[in-house]
């Protein structure tokens, strides 16, 4: 690293750090604390002048690659542009100061906010109602199969299995073991969609749900889907749409005209709220009548004009998130889906399509397509045709080495050396041709300088990781002992 570490910086001379008073009444650390909880020596704190401290922050934070620096291809994960006009609404005082025990009376603004985003994510995605408690999208899938499983047991139906394609987001089989089912998978045709002989022989009265991406992962629409929908539903089963590709049909066709009966959504990924970094995301429900009744409570009702929470829900699955969900995140959705219109939510779809569907053309011929075009908003390559043993691995370092934040690789599984590339709508065309650019002149250094595309990134802060040895010994802390 090129900037020492807090601690390592520390300057005995200095005085510790001022804390703020604590508001409390002192009393005794012995009078609340056991002896044995209570430190002997004082807590080794980095000891800082106030510029110093600013400065060591900045510099870390110039170390970091985000959207708001340059291109950010992350296939599957949509790391597009986060409008600033969301951070000035979720910034203004009668939202970022609400406290979520006030009375309903003194939030009716922001339970209006929440009544008028479900409505609105339930127009773009076909559904009847939509639960905004999830905190995330893995957390939507494992509350969408709650309801699921809930709807079935309502009914005095066992199922146990829930089927889920071998291309499919690792939380879809994740979730589904979460709630006690037994995962099946499902193989892909050569052509990357769902194996509909293969479907067939797994739909059975054990099945509770089938767990699909529309677009699916390598980016190819399921032309079979109302197919799969009828099949699914001929065994009593229910059909659940991950939403972590709606990008793609945003505005253009609705997973509920396509016979899902639940839908989770990413606001991170389709509605431009701030997406990973551990802090708070949101990933909204949405149902079809049949399984309304089992939505996390409370939802939020209108009468006559005035909006309250409805708790009085007998067969909800309960609460699945403190409060109601991160509730500035909704905010940003919001934000976005009225600036957009409805006009400018389909255009991003369709901006999303030609950017990926362009990057792939220019890419044809410098690495392996699997799959056949047209692909929808994000394209999954293969470098396992590059020479002299350069792999996925080699051409992400060297696109960071480029300027170019790595695309996804080695996933999905169903490929070998995958690279999945998603542009988003909103980058540029030149953009784009840089990003070629980059790959071909890795492509060149492959036939001609393999070694030295070994040895990237070269000019970042940190180089070539021994990666398996990262993963197995991870060091996640300073040791006072180790600097010692």
């Amino acid at each position: 690293m090129t900037e020492p570490l807090a601690f390592e910086k520390s300057r005995a001379s200095l005085p510790g750090p001022r804390l703020p008073a604590a508001g409390v009444p002192e009393v005794a650390p012995a009078d609340i604390l056991p002896a044995g909880a209570l430190r002997s020596t004082p807590p080794r704190l980095p000891r800082l002048s106030e510029p110093e401290l600013m400065r060591h922050y900045s510099r870390l934070g110039a170390m970091n690659y985000s959207i708001s620096k340059n291109f950010y291809p992350l296939g599957s994960c949509t790391m597009k542009y986060n409008p600033v006009v969301n951070e000035v609404a979720a910034s203004l005082p009668g939202f970022a100061w609400l406290h979520p025990y006030q009375p309903e009376d003194t939030v009716q603004g922001a339970l209006e906010l929440m009544w008028d985003l479900e409505q609105a994510l339930c127009a773009v995605v076909g559904m009847d109602r939509m639960s905004l408690q999830p905190a995330a999208g893995a957390h939507g899938e494992w509350t969408g199969l709650r309801m699921i499983q809930a709807y079935h047991e309502d009914r005095g139906d066992e199922r146990t299995e829930v089927l889920v394609p071998d291309s499919a987001h690792g939380t879809n089989p994740a979730s589904a073991a979460l709630c006690g089912f037994r995962v099946v998978e499902v193989k892909s045709a050569p052509d990357g969609r769902v194996s509909l002989p293969d479907l067939e022989g797994k739909l059975n009265e054990r099945t509770a749900a089938i767990m699909l991406t529309n677009p699916n992962t390598v980016g190819t629409f399921e032309e079979e889907i109302l197919e799969i929908a009828e099949m699914v539903h001929a065994v009593g089963a229910k059909l659940y749409y991950d939403g972590a590709n709606l990008n793609a049909l945003m505005g253009i066709c609705r997973p509920g005209d396509m016979g899902f009966d639940v839908v989770h959504l990413n606001l991170h990924k389709t509605f431009t709220t701030p997406h990973g970094g551990g802090g708070p995301g949101a990933g909204p429900v949405g149902v079809k009548h049949e399984l309304e009744p089992f939505l996390p409570r409370p939802t939020v009702r209108k009468e006559n004009g005035h909006y309250r929470f409805d708790q009085e829900r007998p067969k909800s699955i309960g609460r699945v998130r403190s409060f109601y969900g991160n509730f500035g995140m909704l905010v940003r959705a919001l934000t976005y889906i009225l600036a957009m219109g409805g006009d400018g939510l389909s255009q991003a779809s369709l901006d999303a399509v030609l950017a990926a569907n362009y990057l792939r053309s220019r890419l044809d011929g410098l690495l392996e397509f699997p799959q056949p075009p047209p692909c929808k908003h994000e394209f999954v390559a293969s470098a396992r045709s590059l020479p002299n043993g350069i792999k996925a691995l080699d051409l992400a370092k060297g696109l960071l080495e480029r300027g170019f934040y790595a695309p996804t690789i080695y996933f999905p599984l169903i490929v070998p050396e995958a690279v999945m590339v998603e542009p988003t709508e909103t980058e540029s065309k030149a953009t784009l041709d840089a990003f070629t650019e980059a790959v071909a002149e890795i492509v060149r250094l492959a036939q001609s300088e393999p070694d030295r595309l070994r040895e990237e990134p070269t000019s970042l802060p940190v180089g070539r990781l021994d990666e398996v040895a990262a993963a197995r010994n991870p060091v996640l802390r300073w040791s006072p002992r180790a600097a010692d």
